[in-house]
């Protein structure tokens, strides 16, 4: 069971408050993380990834164990920590401006 965190607007769409825990089958990847979240709530498709593509969107982040995640290919296996349970996956809504 991993845990996810999400932004509010994702998880106003998703109908969730806090954390979301998903049971995530093996291998546990960014990929499968983001499917198996996509799989449950369904009005989150397409915001996190491009539905053609499934690249991230441009202002969405990932982070894990104090990293930023969101350059590493989709198949990279996700930190010990967040497959233990006691560090969550954060999907950030990045910031720009001037």
């Amino acid at each position: 069971m991993i845990r996810v965190v999400l932004p509010y607007h994702l998880r106003t769409l998703a109908r969730v408050e806090g954390e979301v825990q998903l049971e995530v089958p093996p291998p546990i990847t960014i990929r499968a993380a983001l499917d198996t979240l996509e799989a449950r709530f369904p009005a989150l498709r397409g915001t996190i990834r491009d539905h053609g593509t499934l690249k991230r969107r441009p202002f969405i982040r990932f982070f894990a164990c104090k990293e930023d995640h969101s350059l590493d290919p989709p198949e990279t296996p996700l930190p010990a920590e967040v497959l233990a349970g006691t560090e969550p996956l954060m999907i950030i809504g990045a910031m720009a401006g001037g």
